[in-house]
């Protein structure tokens, strides 16, 4: 009877941490595929790849390790490396602000179209929908010097057009506008921000005088900052991962003026199969692309704010 009595809240307690137990354990369960993924999928070849850096690994045949030699090699003896992130730094900055400048000016154009909005916004939509080589068979005959139609169009007007792609100081530009052509993903990031931006905002300016030209500047930039942010690293991301229209399109012509960094990691690959030089150009690209977001992340940090975020003033801080 004692005994029983004794067990029966040893029990209850037993239950209780069983329960406690599955409660906690709940949640990690649901989000297990999402982690096998991240590790198989994720984790584990960007660890791979890690590795392979530090070897001599050809695709066949015996991998030695060599240190950092494949780093070194790069960074002091290969003047390729340098000429092709060169390159891959100015498509950068200037792919980046006009993918964002002109996505914002369609976005602005479209919240505030009163005909048609929804078939414009899915006629801008749609090219970043279609695939990378039906997109660079596309330009391919826009730029074409004998029968383009750039240049078919230039010639109405009496102009000779000149080999977009054949000419070294041309051939960057080509490309630039071209991966414009996808802005669409871009310009419906904003036009949700925009969307979202309370009326009484704007009512309330207007109310009190506040010229459009402020308005824009002091209420619809702030309140797109989050959105502006983002797509702003996405770029960036992007514009260094630049492979599929300058390869199909030029494939790194003419004189090497389009031969972009992403173009070198997968030369070094798949033409040499030197995956473990590859595998160390993609950190190189890794560690530049990782750097940059920070320094956007910590820049933003002064002119983008977030719903419900509370800043202390001058005043609380010297307090």
């Amino acid at each position: 009877m004692d005994m029983a009595a004794h067990a029966g809240p040893k029990v209850e307690v037993v239950r209780r941490k069983r329960a406690n137990a599955g409660r906690h354990l709940a949640p990690f369960l649901f989000i297990s595929p999402w982690i096998l993924g991240f590790l198989f999928f994720t984790l584990g070849p960007l660890c791979f790849s890690l590795t392979m850096s530090f070897f001599d690994w050809p695709v066949v045949g015996e991998r030695t390790f060599v240190g950092l030699d494949n780093y070194r090699s790069m960074f002091m003896e290969d003047p390729q490396f340098r000429e092709s992130l060169w390159i891959t730094v100015k498509f950068a900055a200037i792919y980046v602000p006009f993918n964002i400048v002109m996505s914002f000016l369609l976005a602005l154009l479209l919240h505030h179209a009163t005909f048609a909005s929804g078939f414009f916004r899915t006629v801008f939509y749609l090219p970043s929908v279609i695939s990378g080589v039906a997109l660079v068979t596309i330009w391919s005959w826009i730029y074409s010097r004998e029968y383009g139609l750039l240049n078919f169009m230039l010639s109405l007007v009496g102009i000779d057009g000149p080999n977009w792609l054949g000419d070294p100081n041309l051939a960057l530009v080509a490309i630039i506008v071209a991966s414009l052509w996808g802005l669409g993903g871009t310009m419906l990031i904003l036009l949700t921000g925009l969307k979202a931006i309370p009326k009484e905002l704007y009512e309330a300016a207007t109310v009190s005088g506040v010229p459009g030209w402020a308005q824009m500047l002091f209420i619809t930039l702030p309140m797109l900052g989050p959105m502006l942010i983002f797509t702003f690293i996405t770029s960036i991301i992007s514009a260094f991962q630049q492979l599929t229209i300058a390869l199909l399109l030029t494939k790194g012509g003419p004189l090497g003026s389009t031969y972009f960094f992403a173009m070198y990691i997968y030369d070094n690959a798949f033409k040499y199969f030197d995956m473990g030089y590859a595998a160390a150009g993609s950190w190189v690209m890794f560690v530049i692309v990782l750097t940059l977001s920070l320094v956007v992340m910590r820049w933003s940090a002064a002119w983008v704010y977030y719903e419900g975020e509370v800043r202390p003033v001058d005043g609380d801080r010297d307090a």
